[in-house]
């Protein structure tokens, strides 16, 4: 399987920009209803999500991945078992996506890039190529621009935040997450354009059979 890769290389001199990964896995999931099932272990062609979305992180031009657990996090780490990954609990999951990030960036692994990449582990159909294109464009912009994916003028994850926005991350709080941040910064944001099928994700065990998926545990 293959591993992260090598940073781009993206001024004249060869220099790289560093991206570090933080996938996001803590939700409680609460579209799910009372099925009991958690959407990060519904299996798409015979793999649970979470490990899906590992997998496709691990095969972009990443430095590292860092797995950010809460909900089930003893499930979660087991769908992980064997993937060259790191893990961040987050004790305090249910209050809200701010307090994952605030985990995520905390970890040694992001205080050394010059940005990080966040992916939620929701999205079955996002592919290495994509979290790619993403991470090129953070590179050209030298890791000084905020690069997120949209979809009909509707920005949002995955995207790259540099380093910049260390402190404003550590100061959210609640259920906002870096949508907030692409929109309040103040500094240049990027957007790389999708489909909608592409950024779509999977909230209730209606998406996850409409996607193709098969209801876990």
């Amino acid at each position: 399987m293959k591993t992260t890769g090598a940073p781009f290389d993206c001024d004249r001199e060869g220099n790289g920009v560093a991206v570090a990964a933080v996938l996001l896995a803590a939700g409680v999931a609460r579209r799910m209803g009372r099925c009991g099932s958690h959407k990060l272990l519904a299996e798409f062609d015979g793999t649970p999500l979470v490990r899906r979305s590992a997998i496709v992180a691990l095969q972009a031009r990443v430095s590292s991945v860092t797995v950010v657990t809460g909900h089930r996090h003893a499930d979660i780490i087991a769908a992980l078992d064997g993937l060259d990954l790191r893990y961040a609990q987050n004790r305090d999951y249910a209050s809200g996506v701010a307090t994952s990030l605030i985990t995520g960036f905390m970890t040694d692994e992001a205080k050394r890039a010059d940005g990080v990449l966040i992916i939620n582990a929701d999205m079955p159909r996002i592919t290495s190529e994509d979290l790619d294109t993403l991470i090129e464009a953070f590179c050209r912009s030298q890791g000084r621009a905020i690069v997120c994916s949209a979809a009909r003028g509707r920005r949002g994850n995955p995207a790259v935040l540099p380093r910049s926005l260390y402190d404003n991350i550590l100061g959210l709080q609640g259920d906002v997450g870096a949508q907030h941040l692409i929109e309040t910064s103040g500094i240049g944001v990027i957007e790389i354009n999708f489909d909608e099928e592409t950024l779509s994700d999977v909230n209730t065990p209606e998406a996850i059979l409409a996607a193709g998926g098969i209801l876990g545990r």
